[in-house]
């Protein structure tokens, strides 16, 4: 326990208080034409008990008919460590890349975002239980440390799946995938090949993958976003078989004469993660609502109705993203903190919003009140990130990973170049089950729990260091650019340490300010609740 916090046990138990009773990552993608700057965009939140710790895994040189072993249980939210489900031959040379729980980012500005989807139950795999050992996760970490583009990686994490077999990690099911490098994005999903697939029966994997057009942005929120694949178009990858389980499980009937359409064939007709789903659809009418608003987006249409891309009505920024992981569904029928149930009588019996009215009720708030839950775009997040890739850049400053511990709407995002070889460790040592404020996403988690309690006043509270702090870093961003442009350009390199220097010296900056923040916030609590 860190001395200069003696009331902080006393606070811990409000943890609880940020809620999300059911995992699920979002995720945008926006195309060069349609970014503010050129860049092409990726982000994903991570949301569930996932590992959230940063580090830099480097890359590396391996001797010839080397393997590497597959893990399953790399996600962080395992009671166990990760078992090794297998081993695959190593590449000769490994590239750098950022390792959370969905490892994100490489040294050559290629990105991957990840959100579960659906998939029928015949597909399902499973641990243990046929031969399938590659999960998402597994797969992400491969494509980053092979792959320079995301055409490459959409091809190789297929490959990989379809000749040792996908398995699913989260609740057994599918998953859809944002790659990106500074040239062009992707959309791809994949699927299993059922719990009783082996090796050298059948392709252990299905999966399909759709470019997104340079002026476009697309979305990814937990179901299938792909139907009709023009095998003809350059704009479409997939795998040889992709009809066939759909075939023989009589899914699809090619003598019907109608098209082959991925998801209705595959997509699950009912849960949280079917095209059906509200927990789905109010994340999707959110983003279209927000990104095209000219447009009367019905907020309760099926999925059906949103397209695979859009073009946005003005360039999508860096800024634009993180103002929307942090919404709370303002503006649409699915915001909580808009519940009449939080109005209590005043001095004159007129009514008062409480000021425990907050965006985000927890489990028995919502009980206790009779307030429907409404799923936000970041519910429980572990971290979420914004990728950066810049052509007209060196890779070491072209990519750009914005990243963002716990809750994007209490939290902040620190630009990290993708050429940073180490991150300060109390970026990685966070323990779901050891408190302390050494660590940066205790610091803000602990911040984001004890605004929430009081979250009408404890908002404002956070802000006034947050808000000041977000502006100095953006200027400070805009500086160090700059000057790496311009060193880059003048010695075609930049000084051992020099994006060390900055991107450190920042990520710990923001881990100080928390603990500000929640020093602020045990503060205001003691004084005004307690007396």
């Amino acid at each position: 326990m860190n001395p200069r916090f003696p009331a902080v046990l006393l606070c811990i138990l409000l943890v609880a208080s940020v809620p999300g009773p059911l995992a699920g990552c979002t995720g945008i993608v926006v195309g060069r034409e349609a970014s503010d700057d050129g860049s092409v965009l990726n982000s994903q939140t991570a949301d569930g008990w996932y590992d959230s710790n940063l580090r830099v895994i480097p890359g590396e040189k391996h001797p010839e008919g080397s393997t590497v072993p597959v893990y399953f249980g790399l996600l962080g939210d395992e009671p166990l460590p990760p078992m090794e489900l297998g081993r695959i031959p190593q590449a000769p040379e490994t590239y750098a890349y950022f390792r959370t729980a969905y490892s994100c980012f490489n040294e050559h500005q290629l990105a991957i975002g990840e959100s579960t989807i659906g998939q029928k139950d015949q597909l399902k795999t499973f641990p243990g239980e046929g031969g399938a050992i590659l999960t998402v996760e597994q797969l992400m970490i491969i494509a980053l440390e092979r792959c320079k583009t995301a055409r490459e990686a959409v091809l190789m994490i297929g490959s990989l799946a379809e000749r040792y077999g996908f398995l699913g990690s989260c609740a057994n099911d599918g998953e859809s995938l944002s790659l990106s490098d500074p040239s062009e994005a992707w959309i791809m999903e994949i699927l299993g090949a059922g719990f009783d697939w082996q090796p050298g029966t059948r392709p252990g994997a299905i999966w399909v993958a759709r470019r997104v057009p340079d002026h476009h942005a697309a979305v990814l929120c937990n179901v299938s976003r792909i139907t009709m694949v023009d095998e003809k178009s350059p704009d479409f990858l997939f795998s040889a078989g992709y009809k066939d389980p759909a075939i023989r499980h009589g899914w699809y009937d090619p003598a019907s004469g109608e098209p082959f359409n991925w998801r209705k064939a595959y997509a699950p007709e009912k849960g949280p993660w079917s095209p059906s789903s509200m927990w789905v659809r109010g994340r999707l009418h959110y983003i279209h609502k927000r990104l095209m608003p000219s447009k009367q987006w019905d907020p309760y249409a099926e999925t059906d109705s949103y397209p695979f891309s859009f073009a946005p009505e003005k360039p999508v920024s860096v800024q634009e993203i993180i103002g929307i992981f942090r919404s709370s569904l303002e503006g649409t029928p699915f915001n909580m903190e808009g519940n009449p149930a939080w109005y209590i009588p005043g001095e004159n019996r007129e009514l008062l919003k409480s000021p425990k009215t907050t965006p985000f009720p927890d489990r028995a708030t919502r009980e206790l009140l009779n307030i429907p839950y409404m799923r936000p775009i970041a519910a429980k997040t572990s971290y979420s990130f914004i990728t950066q890739s810049r052509s007209w850049l060196p890779s070491a400053i072209g990519g750009v990973l914005w990243f963002s511990p716990d809750s994007p709407h209490f939290s902040t995002y620190v630009p990290i170049y993708a050429g940073a070889g180490s991150i300060p460790k109390s970026w990685s040592n966070f323990e779901r089950n050891r408190f302390t404020l050494d660590s940066s996403r205790w610091a803000v988690l602990l911040a984001a729990s004890l605004a929430n309690a009081n979250y009408q006043r404890g908002i404002q509270t956070l802000k006034s260091l947050r808000d000041p702090l977000e502006k100095k870093t953006a200027d400070e961003f805009r500086e160090w650019d700059r000057a790496a442009a311009r060193i880059a350009r003048e010695k075609g390199f930049l000084p051992e340490g020099w994006i060390e220097e900055r991107v450190s010296g920042k990520l710990t900056e923001v881990h100080r300010t928390y603990e500000e923040i929640v020093n602020l916030l045990i503060r205001e609590a003691t004084i005004i609740d307690l007396w």
